[in-house]
């Protein structure tokens, strides 16, 4: 498939967020796709991810959560790139996170061929913790969370974890853990899926027993081939059957 990309700015009241959009060559009206990058930035990868997304007959939209951090910060994944990474996802707070996402739901929203019947989030890494916080935001129809550290113990510039909007989130959500990620406890997955049964939200757990950390990134160490692809077409799934 066709695509165009370019690099596009959101407007949030008096903050320009950068982020990268992908769409298909097409005059047809499509769903969107909102892509919450890494700790990394929108870098190569969560470009990468953007595009196969737009592959699949989405508008998908990678906007810069650090923008107020690090305006184009991009990274790889050295230790010290990890050590940046952290040092800005600790500045972060949950309420502008909030409404960068929202505002970038406004964007798509403006565009001539998105569908305006809820909009697609996917999220990795910090971007996992990030998509299941914006889960509670109406317009959001379907979340994919991947290994999202934090969700059961921390939120971003709060003392309340993220944990406790669990009972708001609005559409479905799937959550996907490697067994083998030294960051996220089995405790803490566990926890999220009693919290997501006791409210009754529509969601499905996934656990990769070979996966770390990270597993989706095929840049990164971690990578695991079996268990990408499995997560992969489970959260396009998500999307064909929500969108």
């Amino acid at each position: 498939m066709k695509l165009n990309t370019d690099t596009v700015q959101i407007l949030n009241q008096d903050l320009l967020i950068s982020a990268y959009l992908a769409q298909p060559d097409s005059s047809e009206e499509l769903p969107a796709v909102i892509v919450v990058q890494e700790i990394f930035g929108v870098n190569d990868h969560i470009q990468d991810i953007t595009r196969r997304i737009a592959n699949e007959g989405y508008i998908a939209i990678a906007p810069a959560i650090y923008q107020r951090q690090a305006p184009n910060f991009t990274a790889g994944y050295t230790p010290e790139d990890v050590k940046i990474g952290r040092e800005y996802k600790n500045q972060t707070k949950a309420d502008e996170l909030l409404s960068d996402i929202q505002a970038t739901i406004n964007f798509l929203y403006q565009l001539p061929r998105v569908k305006k019947t809820g909009v697609g989030a996917i999220g990795f890494c910090f971007g996992g913790h990030v998509t299941y916080l914006t889960a509670i935001l109406p317009e959001i129809k379907a979340t994919a969370s991947f290994y999202g550290a934090g969700i059961a113990n921390w939120c971003p510039g709060s003392n309340v974890p993220t944990i406790a909007r669990t009972k708001d989130i609005k559409g479905k959500i799937y959550c996907f853990f490697g067994e083998k990620d030294a960051s996220i406890p089995p405790e803490q997955v566990t926890q999220i899926e009693s919290e997501l049964q006791k409210y009754q939200i529509p969601h499905q757990i996934f656990r990769y027993g070979e996966a770390e950390h990270g597993f989706m990134c095929d840049r990164r160490s971690s990578y695991h081939q079996e268990s990408a692809q499995d997560a992969w077409e489970k959260a396009l799934e998500l999307f064909k059957t929500t969108l």
